[in-house]
């Protein structure tokens, strides 16, 4: 099984219903997102999948949430924006792009989401 992985990050501002404690309250962060790819076959050129590829899938979604309050956003509308929720919504639709993008031929493995340098959450299958 081969893997690659790519990080990138986004500023958004959230806050935490049902939540008693500082992050009930509107705040931000500069999140960190690493996505990690799993195939058991390389394309023609030997690769799994071109980080510039990947990044572009995952361009989509960071897009949507940079400099945004999440919690305005669709699912987070319903969905708490909690670092796990994010790690989810990462999963499902970067997977879902990728896809499209090979064809089946490569899945997400996981997606962690960096709220802090120090504090992350992680979604798998």
């Amino acid at each position: 099984m081969f893997e690659v992985t790519v990080e990138d990050s986004f500023a958004a501002g959230h806050y935490l219903r049902n939540y008693k404690g500082k992050c009930e309250n509107p705040h931000g962060h500069n999140y960190r997102v690493r996505v990690t790819l799993a195939g058991g076959e390389l394309d023609h050129a030997g690769l799994l999948l071109d980080f510039k590829d990947l990044r572009e899938v995952m361009r989509h979604v960071i897009d949507r949430l940079d400099h945004q309050m999440i919690n305005d956003l669709e699912p987070f509308t319903e969905v708490n924006p909690s670092a796990e929720n994010l790690a989810k919504y990462f999963y499902e639709e970067t997977n879902h792009r990728l896809r499209q993008v090979t064809r089946g031929r490569v899945r997400v493995k996981d997606v962690t989401v960096f709220e802090t340098d120090s504090t992350t959450a992680k979604y798998s299958e």
